[in-house]
């Protein structure tokens, strides 16, 4: 199994590298930095050292998956652009499977309606609103593919850094854990996205992971 990780030194990328290690998945860092892969992963995980949106076929092509981690804090158009950079790049290639991480905002409330209407009435104006706008459209994107392999993940209303426990999948609705909170850590979505991998249940799907 080989798999590579867009935005590997990002909290989520990292996270799926380093289980990936854990469990013998033979794992490449697709990153714009090889010094910052080297000083956050160890010198001992493969790089390439390329932005994200001048990726082409080629540098991808050998990998079982590709996992999608990627992080921008400038054109938050951009999370869009690389989906459908790659998957164009992998139209009718049946060998590889492009891995999504999308945010929380196009999961539905319980009242229906999708969290970005929440988060828009509560941040309007905020300078990283676009991105939560960007990734439902990524996710609306994503499924009129039907000839390339991909699969998608979305984290719950609160994504924070933490260590792997235990958890829970759902499909399209906000999930919340034993204490009644939307939350999963980075630990436990790497490794949601990791079984999945290792044992693929939704192929042209996207699903969710809560702490348990």
């Amino acid at each position: 199994m080989k798999i590579g990780v867009i935005g590997a030194t990002g909290h989520t990328g990292q996270e799926i590298v380093k289980q990936a290690q854990a469990r013998g998945i033979e794992v490449t860092a697709i990153v714009r930095s090889t010094a910052k892969a080297n000083k956050i992963l160890g010198s001992d995980v493969p790089v390439i050292e390329k932005d994200a949106l001048s990726l082409t076929y080629d540098d991808l092509s050998n990998f079982d998956y590709v996992v999608d981690a990627f992080a921008s804090r400038e054109a938050t158009y951009q999370h869009l652009d690389l989906a459908a950079r790659l998957v164009s790049a992998f139209r009718n290639d049946a060998t590889t499977t492009l891995f999504f991480i999308l945010g929380a905002s196009s999961l539905k409330q319980a009242n229906g309606q999708p969290l970005l209407d929440n988060i828009l009435k509560e941040n309007a104006g905020q300078p990283w609103i676009q991105t939560p706008i960007q990734q439902v459209h990524e996710y609306a994107f994503l499924q009129w593919v039907d000839n390339v392999n991909w699969t998608a993940i979305s984290p719950q209303a609160s994504f924070v850094p933490g260590p792997k426990t235990t958890y829970r999948i759902g499909k399209d609705d906000l999930l919340t854990n034993k204490e009644g909170q939307s939350k999963v850590s980075t630990g436990n979505l790497a490794s949601a996205v990791l079984d999945e991998i290792e044992n693929p249940t939704h192929l042209h799907e996207r699903f969710s992971v809560v702490d348990d």
